[in-house]
């Protein structure tokens, strides 16, 4: 059921059962984090491996304390900033918060969303919501209520619907290191918005043990069911493709000489902000398309480019 009835989301997870979230960022897969048996659902709705830690999603800053502890000051300062929005931070966690959820660390991965909708739920809740993106390990992250219902179908109850997500992909997310600040995923706030008010970072953007620090440092990730392509030489691949019917994933311009119908224009305008926010339902709609490939341009290399480009890295079949 796509719904906009808060009263009844909270019956739900009051029920022990998950429902999905919309967020700034994406949507979410959301239970009680402070219960075990329902934060094993969200790991067998989604097939997540349990070393694979989630999200925890709070109402305020006021609440931050009932989750971590030992907070840094430098955390503080940029949840004061940046909260509600688009920054998750990992800090050590409270008992209370299972070990399920932060796949047996003593950290947590916390942040406060930016989404009418979702706040309103939380403030309703006597308890945070343990919130991955609302979509199978690995596959693209959905920023509709559509894309939701269109992975789970009958197998989730409610989706909460807040519309498109307005900024479309994923939180970005810093933990520490010694007291040192350490980026561990490229994410909808841009590394230049946060190194502005603490200084350059650290950045520990891979992991392909099975022991990551944070969510969404796999390798392989946010993938379409087609074969996906990530070339520095966009014209070479296409020539050596020539025979394929291809999906093209661009920035602001049409490629020349390809059928325009097969072509995901990100921002005619040149807009990264807005090439972000598109990105997933692009991908969406071309894996719709039984391409024989999808090949993506590679974005400018600063603000969201470098986020798009991560994401698309980890998309590709293969990134040549």
């Amino acid at each position: 059921m796509i719904t906009k009835d808060l009263d009844l989301a909270k019956k739900v997870l009051l029920s022990g059962e998950l429902i999905a979230i919309p967020t700034e960022t994406v949507y979410g897969l959301a239970g009680n984090a402070f219960d075990p048996a329902v934060v094993r659902k969200i790991f067998t709705l989604k097939k997540r491996p349990f070393y694979n830690p989630l999200i925890v999603h709070i109402k305020s800053i006021d609440y931050l304390s009932k989750v971590a502890t030992d907070i840094p000051e430098t955390a503080m300062k940029l949840a004061q900033e940046f909260w509600p929005g688009s920054l998750t931070l990992v800090l050590k966690k409270q008992p209370e918060v299972p070990e399920l959820v932060t796949a047996g660390k003593e950290t947590v991965a916390v942040r406060i969303p930016n989404h009418p909708l979702t706040l309103e739920l939380l403030n309703k809740l006597d308890f945070p919501l343990a919130a991955p993106s609302a979509n199978p390990f690995g596959s693209i992250s959905p920023t509709s209520a559509e894309h939701v219902s269109a992975y789970f179908g009958d197998e989730l109850g409610l989706i909460l619907d807040g519309g498109n997500c307005e900024r479309g992909l994923e939180s970005t997310i810093l933990g520490f290191e010694e007291d040192n600040p350490v980026l561990y995923r490229l994410g909808s706030l841009s590394l230049e918005e946060i190194e502005d008010r603490i200084g350059s970072l650290s950045l520990k953007i891979h992991s392909d043990k099975n022991k990551p620090e944070a969510p969404g440092m796999l390798s392989k990730h946010y993938a379409p069911s087609t074969e996906t392509y990530f070339p520095d030489d966009l014209d070479a691949f296409l020539k050596q493709t020539e025979n394929k019917n291809i999906g093209l994933i661009l920035f602001s311009k049409a490629y020349r000489d390809f059928p325009r119908e097969n072509q995901e224009i990100l921002s005619e305008t040149g807009d990264l902000n807005e090439a972000a926010r598109n990105l997933y339902s692009a991908m969406h709609r071309l894996d719709k398309r039984n391409f024989d490939m999808i090949v993506a341009q590679r974005f400018p290399d600063r603000g969201l480019g470098k986020t798009i480009n991560d994401k698309l890295r980890r998309a590709a079949t293969r990134s040549t």
